[in-house]
């Protein structure tokens, strides 16, 4: 901000010789009465200057170049005591701003016809400045017959105490003008306004005056001069002055600390510091505040300690204003337990004391204990002011606890500051992070000042929503003329619905040079990854300068989402060779990436990386490592994690339901679920998704049914889709389909594709043919690209023989350009990592020839044991030589003879499958499992089947 210059002064020289940029030559060195002495004691205990004349009983020794007052009458000794009274009682009204009663007085004057001295005079000025009345205050000041030094002394300090630093040198060049010269009290309230208005050139004028007139050795005016260059920024000049001054005072060198403190040099101050105490000078409570300021501001944990040593060994820790701060100091530097030791040691905590440790609690994370501190606060009756309500808010967002929302939202109304817009903003955001997007946009609506932040509040609660208000939203900013910043264009990316609109704010972006920044740069990431650009979210990060750990797990996070396992891992590597460290959310989204891809080798190195950072009892790190051990076919590893974290996490147990399900184990599934309602843990949607599939997979009919309806009766959930599916296909695999046509309709779920596709599952497993044709026709008209619903359907004509039909259905998916989705299998070996891939009747791999002369030889060792290949698996209208080959030559049987010639060393060989095994396949693994002395695990579309010595984990019911 600049300030406005003051036009020159015409100045009195003492000598002939020039003095530039000086606005007077010398002024003659006058003092008050010694009853202004108390003043004077008080301003060494920092005081404002302006005090000084708050005891305004005193008399100026005019100069000998002026005359003295001339007055026409002598007063009579009773009018010098109404005089007195009069003086007094302005004094005490000035004390207490009783503007009313002070005025009344000023009216009893008036009338009584008394003629004024120069103490009442001033003491009119003092009591309208003290009132905030200047423009009375300088009435009476223009109506004084006789001004002089303490005059306008009185009315320069009330326009310091206003805060008009500017009004204040003005007042103070008419003085000069008048020819009334400043005593050392007036120089340093002009200072203190220098200080307040910035005007470091005026002060640097004055400062030469001050030496040559011989003021600079007054205590007051040095320090005032130290503090103008200190608070300025002029920390050279400020430490000169405070040096040089003749006797050293406490109140300079804590100017002087505190400007070094509000730059931030904590080190320098406390070498200043150190210095003071070689001086033998005695530090008071101000001097340690003005050191924890420094810490607080440049956030010097170590520092700030080893004040807080000097503080308890002087013995000022108890002191309010040290403690509060110091509760500051360590709230700032992030150690919100140390805050809390000394804020509890606090007998009356202030309001801003109560501000700084909510928000230090709110910062760091410990949302309930700044709702508790906040209650406390209330109960002691502390009135909270707008800082409070917004670090209060902020905490509640975090909570997501509607009801106590509203409550502070009450709350503000109540202490009236429904009209703050620092308050107001936190409301809504608080509104829109709960969605509760209507209490958002009503606030916002009714706001008085709308300003940036109120429009990146709004914003924020389209996050990632499906909704296009995000994008209306943003467009009104910009035609509302507002400038967007980081947070806005930070908002508007992850409110993208479409990579079109994303691209339009890319573009923004970089029109306002900001395409460099992190943050930014991670949300660009995020919304490229989330439209499925990955293309481009690379090129974001190939152009990035400097990457950091946030931006690292959103691209590695968002390569997992989207089912791009490998470039998750490679992401990994990379971050790892630039030496940036990975936390919890890094190391789980790298393991989702390894459950897509199935990737056991990178899974179990990611693993070590859990173990060596220390996250093996994390939950979140947990479920993620059981979901991939799980989902890469190592049950026995996954089962293993669990049963060593001891953890009720929901997510976690649930993960471990689901696992054991899919693998065949749903007793155990069952057995965990039993658990879990014993000790209480919550539950969800995924508990029962998981408990119903293992109903499923076990045939339970009647249990399924009874979890089923427990789900609303007794824990209050509410059965999605997925619930409605599996009962569907627990009733369908059963083979009950009248109760399974009976529930649809009920459910009133006829038109739903993920329904009507379990339902066809299950008529293909039954042979179901005429509800199976109704289905299908169904689910024709409802997703006619879907080749799995035509491949299902023309199976079960396959499997009656009907191969006309057949043939029409493939002539049909040939007429809609539908191809059918190949049989594919792949295996991950130990050595290399490398994934193997092999298709049904495909000869292309490298090894092929030694892939089928091993399972030739598997073959002649099973027909020995009598096994006979089912035929009716082959749903081709071929030859029983050509079924037997199309048989020998599955894609799951390719990936076990690889397997087998590649030496695997582990006593498992994993196999993963596209489609549903066969039951050829089934019984030919079964089989195959007790000759080779090792277990066979096979992921198929559905489910794992672990088979063990010629047993399946299925039970043959899939």
């Amino acid at each position: 901000m600049e300030f406005p210059e003051l036009p020159p002064l015409k100045m009195h020289r003492r000598s002939r010789n020039p003095l530039k940029n000086l606005f007077f030559n010398a002024f003659t060195k006058t003092h008050f009465i010694s009853r202004f002495n108390n003043s004077h004691q008080s301003y060494t205990n920092r005081s404002s200057i302006s005090s000084y004349c708050t005891s305004l009983q005193l008399t100026s020794l005019r100069p000998k170049s002026h005359s003295p007052i001339k007055k026409k009458n002598v007063p009579r000794k009773r009018d010098k005591e109404k005089l007195r009274r009069y003086s007094e009682s302005l004094r005490d009204c000035a004390a207490n701003r009783s503007l009313n009663e002070g005025k009344s007085i000023h009216k009893q004057i008036k009338e009584s016809d008394i003629e004024l001295d120069s103490h009442l005079w001033v003491s009119l000025i003092n009591f309208y400045a003290k009132c905030g009345c200047l423009s009375d205050a300088r009435q009476v000041l223009d109506e004084m017959p006789q001004k002089d030094v303490v005059s306008f002394t009185a009315l320069i300090s009330g326009f310091v105490g206003e805060g008009s630093g500017t009004e204040a040198l003005q007042l103070f060049r008419e003085m000069h003008e008048e020819g009334i010269k400043p005593n050392e009290f007036t120089l340093a309230i002009v200072l203190k306004a220098c200080c307040m208005s910035l005007n470091v050139s005026f002060g640097k004028q004055l400062h030469s005056e001050i030496v040559k007139a011989g003021f600079f050795s007054d205590g007051h005016v040095g320090s005032a001069l130290v503090d103008l260059y200190a608070k300025c920024g002029e920390l050279e000049y400020a430490e000169k002055v405070c040096l040089f001054l003749p006797e050293q005072n406490p109140v300079s060198w804590n100017s002087l600390l505190n400007g070094f403190a509000l730059v931030g040099d904590d080190q320098r101050a406390l070498n200043l510091f150190c210095k003071m105490k070689e001086t033998e000078m005695k530090f008071n409570k101000y001097t340690l505040c003005t050191i924890l300021k420094g810490c607080t501001i440049s956030k010097n944990l170590k520092a700030g300690k080893l004040v807080h040593g000097m503080a308890i060994v002087s013995g000022c820790e108890h002191e309010e204003y040290v403690s509060c701060s110091l509760v500051d100091m360590y709230s700032k530097c992030g150690k919100s337990d140390d805050a809390l030791k000394v804020f509890s040691q606090i007998k009356s905590p202030d309001v801003v004391t109560w501000s700084a440790i909510i928000s230090c609690l709110e910062q760091q994370g410990k949302e309930e204990k700044a709702t508790e501190l906040f209650s406390m606060m209330m109960s002691s009756g502390i009135r909270p002011n707008q800082f409070t309500f917004t670090s209060i808010i902020t905490a509640a967002k975090e909570l997501g606890d509607l009801q106590y929302s509203q409550s502070l939202h009450a709350c503000v109304h109540k202490y009236g500051f429904a009209n703050e817009t620092l308050v107001n903003n936190a409301l809504i955001t608080m509104y829109m992070k709960n969605k509760s997007l209507d209490d958002g946009l009503r606030i916002f609506n009714t706001t008085n000042h709308q300003d940036l932040v109120s429009w990146n509040a709004v914003l924020s609660g389209f996050h990632d929503t499906e909704s296009s208000h995000g994008s209306r939203i943003f467009k009104e900013i910009l035609v509302n003329g507002f400038k967007p910043n980081i947070y806005t264009f930070i908002s508007a990316l992850h409110s993208c619905v479409t990579s079109e609109f994303g691209k339009q704010v890319h573009c923004h972006v970089i029109k306002e040079n900001l395409d460099s920044d992190c943050y930014i740069g991670t949300a660009l990431i995020d919304m490229y990854v989330k439209s499925k650009s990955i293309q481009d979210a690379e090129k974001i990060v190939n152009r990035m300068n400097e990457i950091d750990l946030f931006t690292w797990t959103t691209i590695i996070s968002g390569c997992a989402q989207i089912n791009q396992g490998e470039k998750s891992i490679l992401y990994f590597n990379q971050m790892n060779k630039d030496g940036v460290k990975p936390n919890e959310f890094t190391l789980a989204a790298c393991l989702r990436g390894c459950s897509g891809i199935t990737s056991l080798t990178n899974g179990k190195k990611i693993h070590s990386f859990v173990i060596k950072d220390g996250f093996v009892n994390d939950p979140f790190v947990g479920s993620a490592l059981l979901d991939m051990y799980g989902k890469c076919g190592s049950i026995d590893e996954a089962e293993m994690i669990f049963e060593e974290m001891e953890s009720n996490d929901t997510v976690l147990w649930n993960t471990i339901i689901n696992q054991y399900s899919q693998h065949g184990y749903g007793d155990k599934a069952l057995k965990v679920f039993e658990v879990m309602l014993t000790k209480g843990i919550s539950l969800d949607g995924v508990t029962f998704i998981g408990i119903l599939s293992a109903c499923s997979h076990l045939g339970l009919i009647k249990k399924g049914r009874e979890y089923f309806h427990s789900m609303s009766k007794d824990h209050g959930i509410t059965p999605s889709i997925d619930h409605y599916a599996l009962m569907v296909d627990i009733l369908g695999r059963g083979g009950k389909f009248n109760e399974v046509e009976s529930f649809i309709d009920e459910m009133k779920l006829t038109h739903n594709s993920l329904i009507l596709e379990t339902l066809l599952g299950a008529c293909k497993v039954h042979g179901n043919l005429e509800l199976g044709e109704k289905v299908a026709k169904k689910l024709f008209e409802i997703e006619p690209e879907v080749d799995s619903n035509y491949i299902m359907l023309s199976n079960i004509f396959a499997s009656k023989g009907m191969w006309n039909e057949v043939a029409k259905i493939r002539a049909k998916m040939s007429s809609q350009g539908i191809k059918k989705e190949p049989g594919c299998s792949w295996v991950d070996l130990d050595h290399g990592g490398q994934t193997h891939v092999f298709l049904s009747q495909d000869g292309s791999h490298f090894q092929i020839l030694e892939i089928h002369q091993k399972l030739k030889e598997l073959e002649e060792k099973l027909f020995s044991m009598g096994y006979i290949p089912n035929l009716d698996y082959v749903l081709h209208n071929v030859s029983e030589r050509e079924k037997r080959e199309i048989l020998s030559h599955h894609s799951e049987r390719l990936a076990l003879g690889f397997s087998l010639i590649n030496k695997n060393s582990n006593k498992v060989v994993r196999i993963f499958k596209n489609l549903r095994i066969c039951g050829d396949c089934h019984e030919y693994m079964k089989l195959v499992s007790r000759i080779i002395n090792k277990d066979i695990v096979i992921r198929d579309a559905k489910r794992f089947h672990c088979f063990k010595d010629g047993l399946c984990s299925c039970q043959d019911y899939w």
